[in-house]
């Protein structure tokens, strides 16, 4: 069973600040877009990589949108800081930016490729 990201029912996302997952690195790519490097680990990972020759690791590309919400996640900017930060750079490109930036951030977050630091006391 999947751990539950909020612990209350009246937690807001929008309240958090998450900060990058130190195990998985990630680079700019050709394209200027951020892509991050997932490292396939265990038995049976471990098994395919030896009979059906595949790789030990993989990249998760971004785009444009995605790459520029990761480059504003820095473990001091609340959820609510990037959605304004967004709303400054692509404006309507990014709507319906909450729905879509809140979508974004929990994919991110389950994936485990980012974790939160702590919530905005208020």
């Amino acid at each position: 069973m999947k751990k539950q990201v909020f612990q209350k029912k009246d937690d807001n996302l929008m309240d958090y600040i998450p900060r990058h997952n130190q195990l998985y690195p990630y680079a700019l790519n050709k394209k200027g877009y951020i892509e991050i490097t997932v490292e396939h680990k265990g038995p049976a990972n471990r098994i395919a990589q030896v009979l059906f020759k595949r790789s030990r690791t993989s990249q998760v590309a971004l785009d444009e949108l995605g790459s520029y919400i990761w480059q504003q996640i820095d473990g001091k900017r609340s959820v609510l800081e990037i959605a304004a930060l967004v709303d400054a750079q692509f404006g309507e490109k990014a709507a319906p930016l909450y729905e879509r930036l809140a979508q974004f951030i929990q994919m991110l977050r389950r994936a485990e490729y980012i974790v939160y630091v702590n919530k905005i006391k208020k």
